[in-house]
């Protein structure tokens, strides 16, 4: 099989100085002529091969390419495997296929089998259980994107459900918190944006080019903002909503109270969002302290049965 032979002829040209043609030829059993058109195949991918010719040429990898198999330990190419194994699940492309094959090129034999062991260990499925569908073709397509340097225009939903139409630089794909986003100059804010993808439709690529410009790295890292923003309440869960409430807080934010009940500082920031968390609780989450957060969750409440009633 061709890829077999492939992956074979780099492992042995990583690990010879160089090797002739026929040699190769009389090793897989083909003609020189396949063998050539393997090597321009590797070449293509991205591995690069020269040719030497005279007595005592050959092939040979790129003496600045070439890298020791013993530079990486067990645990380098088992952590390599598994991040390009998870990221490929999500985001595909031959680029990625040609890069796992690289690293697999580099494992010895009599190592396979541990590496491809402790790679299983960790599985990363950043796809969702559920939602929505647009998320993986429109990844594809901002890759393209980025990679060609076209603009893309889209629809977008921002704050309080207002949508516009768009156009935008390509300049970075995100992956934050379990979701993905576009950091992109916006044309109609004249300023660069990072836009969620899931609240994105109708994604075109545009035929116009653009000359990519400096762009900022978005802030990722909010844990600071939120430090001042947010502040502790106290409410009391019953234990039934407990495994949701510790996906916002810790074990340490936890009081029993009774047999079924807890008392949790809760992190809270006074906005639609928080709001909803804990409307999200039901009858199984009742908000204690401070009072007119309590004052205000009655309000919502009350509008909530008054939808229903009417």
């Amino acid at each position: 099989m061709k890829v077999n032979r492939l992956v074979s002829m780099i492992m042995i040209l990583l690990d010879k100085e160089r090797i002739g043609a026929q040699e190769l030829a009389d090793l897989f059993e083909v003609s020189p002529r396949t063998i050539y058109r393997d090597i321009d195949a590797i070449n293509m991918a991205g591995i690069p091969i020269r040719s030497i010719s005279g007595v005592g040429g050959g092939f040979e990898i790129m003496q600045q390419y070439k890298i020791d198999q013993k530079v990486f330990t067990t645990a380098d190419l088992s952590a390599i495997m598994m991040g390009l194994s998870s990221l490929a699940g999500m985001v595909r492309g031959d680029e990625l296929v040609h890069a796992l094959a690289k690293v697999k090129s580099f494992i010895p034999a009599e190592r396979a089998k541990d590496i491809a062991l402790k790679a299983n260990q960790i599985n990363i499925d950043l796809s969702s259980w559920m939602g929505n569908g647009n998320i993986q073709p429109y990844l594809e397509m901002i890759k393209t994107a980025l990679q060609q340097s076209k603009l893309l225009s889209f629809e977008y939903i921002a704050h309080h459900g207002k949508k516009t139409a768009r156009t935008a630089e390509p300049y970075q794909l995100v992956l934050k918190s379990n979701h993905w986003y576009l950091q992109g100059y916006c044309h109609k804010r004249n300023d660069f944006r990072l836009f969620r993808l899931s609240r994105m439709s109708n994604l075109q690529i545009q035929e116009e080019t653009f000359t990519p410009r400096d762009y900022p790295k978005p802030t990722l890292d909010s844990a600071d903002i939120f430090e001042t923003m947010q502040t502790k309440i106290k409410i009391r869960i019953h234990q039934s909503v407990l495994d949701r409430v510790l996906d916002f807080c810790s074990y340490e934010d936890l009081s029993p109270d009774g047999d079924a009940y807890y008392i949790v500082r809760f992190p809270f920031i006074e906005n639609e969002y928080h709001y909803d968390i804990l409307l999200g609780f039901g009858d199984k989450c009742e908000c204690l302290e401070p009072l007119h957060i309590r004052a205000e969750m009655k309000r919502r409440i009350h509008e909530i049965a008054a939808l229903y009633e009417a």
